[in-house]
C-alpha cells in the first residue's frame, strides 16, 4: 500500500514551491472568470496563466494589457496576487496567524526562514512582524501622495484606485500599471516622464522594496542602534553605486536619441534617466519607450536586470549582494590576497561558493531559454535575451516581445519567471532528492586554470 504524503513531511524549499505554483493557479483560474474580462468573454487560459506567473511572481511582463484588457475585479485579482507574490504567500499566512493569535510552528518557522534567505531562524517572527508593518505603511503613504497628484488628473474617485494599486504593484517591484487604453496599450509611465512627484514616489517604492526587509528594519533601528549590518551596508553602497553608474551611462547613451531622451528637458532627461537605472532592479515600469533606446543601452539594462535587487526583498536577479562578493573575489585574486575583505570583514567560503553557484545556475538557465526561444520566436536575439533576463529578474521591463510570444514561449518565459521569483537554488534544493551525509572525502587534487 502506497504511503500517503503530508504536505508538512516535505522540505521548506519544496512548501515554497508548490505554494506559489498553487497560488498561481488559483490567480489563473479567477482570471478566466467572464467577469475579469472587459469585453465580458474568457480569455484564453494560457493568458491567465501567464499574467498570473506574472503577478504572482512579480515580475510585469504582460501578454495584454492589463488596463484595458482587465475588469476592475480582474485588476484586483492581479494587485491581490502582486501583494502575495512580493511578501510571500507564507508572510501572508503569518498575518493571518496574527489576526488569530495563532502560534507560529516550528516547521513554519524553517519555511519563513527559507523564503527570507536567512541563515537561522532567531528573530524570524519578529522580522515578519517588521515587514508587514513597514510594507503597508510605505504603501499606504506612497498611496496618498499618488492619490493627491492623480486626482487633477483623474478625478478623486478614479485616482485613490489608481493610487493604491500602483503603490502596491510598485513597492512589490512588480511593474504592473493601468494606464494602458484600447486605443494606447502598454504605455506604462511615459507620460509621466518628466513628472517630479510621480518619478520620486515611484522610485522610492521600487528602491524601498528593492533593499530588502532586513536593511529596511536596520535603517528604521538606526535612531537606537547607530550602527548597521555588514549585509545593509553592502546592499546600501551596491544599490547607490548601481542607481548612479546606470544613471550616467543611460543618459550618455541616450541623450542625443530623439525617440527617448532628447526630446525632454535637461530636467526630464535627468529624471528619466535615473528611472531607467532604478526599473531594471526587478520592477519593470518605464517613463521612456524601451524599444527606441540604443542597443547599447538595452545591453547595458540586461546586465541589471540580471544584477536585480538585494537578497529579503520582493525582487529578483542574482542579487546586490551576490554582485558584491564576486567583484571582491575579483579585486582579491587580482592583488593576489587569500582573503575576500568587505568592510572589514573575511568572507567565509560557504558564502563565496554560494554566490559563483548561484551565478552560474542563474547565467545557463538565461542562456539556455534564450537559445530555445531563438529557434521558436521570430525576433532578434537581443530582444529575446532582454525577454528572458527581464523574467528571470522578474523585472517586466520588454521590448515589445511578450505579446507576440508563441504558446511554447508563453510557458517558457512563465517558467522562467517562476525560477526567477523563487531563486534557482531554492528551486534545485527543492526539486534534488534527499540527500545522505557523505562518511569519506577524496583526497585533494590540483587543477592548472588560467
Amino acid at each position: 500500500m502506497k504511503k500517503k504524503v503530508n504536505i508538512w513531511q516535505l522540505t521548506p524549499p519544496q512548501i515554497l514551491v508548490l505554494g506559489f505554483a498553487a497560488i498561481i493557479f488559483i490567480g489563473a483560474g479567477l482570471l478566466t472568470l467572464p467577469f475579469a474580462s472587459a469585453t465580458g468573454h474568457s480569455i484564453r487560459f494560457i493568458d491567465a496563466l501567464f499574467t498570473a506567473t506574472s503577478a504572482t511572481c512579480v515580475t510585469g511582463l504582460v501578454v495584454v494589457d492589463t488596463g484595458s484588457t482587465y475588469t476592475m475585479f480582474g485588476q484586483i485579482v492581479i494587485v491581490t496576487l502582486i501583494q502575495i507574490g512580493g511578501l510571500g504567500f507564507m508572510t501572508m499566512s503569518t498575518l493571518i496567524a496574527f489576526a488569530f493569535r495563532k502560534k507560529i510552528t516550528l516547521k513554519e518557522r524553517l519555511v519563513l526562514q527559507e523564503a527570507f534567505n536567512q541563515g537561522s531562524m532567531e528573530g524570524i517572527v519578529r522580522l515578519i512582524r517588521k515587514v508587514i508593518i513597514y510594507s503597508l505603511s510605505i504603501e499606504a503613504i506612497a498611496a496618498i501622495i499618488l492619490t493627491i497628484r492623480w486626482t487633477f488628473d483623474l478625478g478623486f474617485g478614479k485616482a485613490l484606485y489608481f493610487g493604491i494599486w500602483h503603490s502596491i504593484s510598485m513597492f512589490n517591484n512588480a511593474g504592473f500599471d493601468l494606464f494602458g487604453t484600447v486605443d494606447a496599450p502598454y504605455v506604462s509611465f511615459t507620460g509621466y516622464a518628466d513628472d517630479f512627484v510621480v518619478n520620486v514616489v515611484v522610485m522610492l517604492l521600487i528602491v524601498l522594496g528593492g533593499i530588502g526587509f532586513i536593511v529596511l528594519s536596520d535603517l528604521m533601528d538606526y535612531k537606537k542602534t547607530k550602527k548597521l549590518s555588514l549585509h545593509s551596508k553592502v546592499v546600501l553602497s551596491m544599490t547607490g553605486i548601481l542607481i548612479v553608474l546606470g544613471a550616467i551611462v543611460i543618459f550618455i547613451f541616450e541623450f542625443t536619441n530623439t525617440k527617448t531622451l532628447s526630446s525632454l528637458n535637461m530636467g526630464g532627461k535627468v529624471l528619466a534617466s535615473f528611472f531607467q537605472s532604478i526599473a531594471p532592479r526587478t520592477a519593470g515600469p518605464n517613463t521612456i519607450d524601451i524599444a527606441a533606446m540604443r542597443q547599447a543601452s538595452q545591453f547595458f539594462i540586461v546586465i541589471l536586470m540580471f544584477i536585480g535587487a538585494s537578497p529579503g526583498s520582493t525582487g529578483g536577479g542574482i542579487k546586490t549582494t551576490t554582485f558584491a562578493i564576486l567583484i571582491s573575489a575579483i579585486a582579491t585574486m587580482i592583488r593576489g590576497k587569500e582573503d575576500i575583505v568587505i568592510f572589514r570583514f573575511r568572507l567565509a567560503k560557504d558564502r563565496i561558493l554560494k554566490a559563483i553557484t548561484l551565478t552560474m545556475i542563474a547565467l545557463f538557465l538565461v542562456i539556455f531559454v534564450s537559445m530555445l526561444l531563438s529557434t521558436t520566436e521570430d525576433a532578434h536575439f537581443l530582444k529575446i535575451l532582454f525577454e528572458v533576463t527581464s523574467a528571470f529578474g522578474t523585472v517586466g521591463l520588454s521590448m515589445g516581445l511578450t505579446p507576440e510570444l508563441t504558446a511554447f514561449g508563453k510557458i517558457m518565459i512563465s517558467l522562467t519567471m517562476f525560477a526567477g521569483r523563487l531563486g534557482p537554488i531554492t528551486l534545485a534544493y527543492a526539486l534534488q532528492p534527499k540527500q545522505e551525509k557523505e562518511l569519506y572525502r577524496y583526497p585533494e587534487g590540483k587543477i592548472t586554470i588560467g
